[in-house]
């Protein structure tokens, strides 16, 4: 019974204290952006391209290549899982796709890398 008093006076003397301070006035917060002006009048975000196709593939000299086929019309392989993406690009959109030492002819689940023939 001694603790519930002393809880109700507890929060009676806090909100006691609470209401004597300050003047009661209003605050006002200042909104101003200072980048505002200038994120209103920037040009739109470009988005990186999307994965249409992540894809591992075993050629016929039992090599394996991770390529990953993108909707801006390149790709980048890579030797390892873990290794370093090489770009690609399809001039006009149209495979192979090719760059930096790799020529990836397709996109699907057979292709040709390097003049290997390559599955999924």
């Amino acid at each position: 019974m001694q603790k519930a008093h002393f809880v109700t006076g507890a929060a009676t003397a806090a909100l006691l204290t609470l209401g004597a301070c300050g003047d009661n006035e209003p605050v006002t917060v200042n909104t101003y952006d200072a980048q505002g002006a200038a994120l209103a009048n920037a040009a739109p975000v470009q988005l990186p391209p999307a994965v249409t196709a992540s894809r591992t593939y075993r050629c016929s000299d039992n090599s394996l290549y991770y390529v990953d086929f993108y909707d801006n019309d390149t790709a980048t392989v890579r030797t390892t899982q873990d290794g370093m993406p090489v770009m690609l690009t399809a001039a006009g959109g149209n495979p192979p796709y090719s760059g930096e030492g790799f020529t990836v002819s397709g996109n699907g689940t057979n292709v040709s890398i390097n003049g290997k023939s390559c599955h999924v």
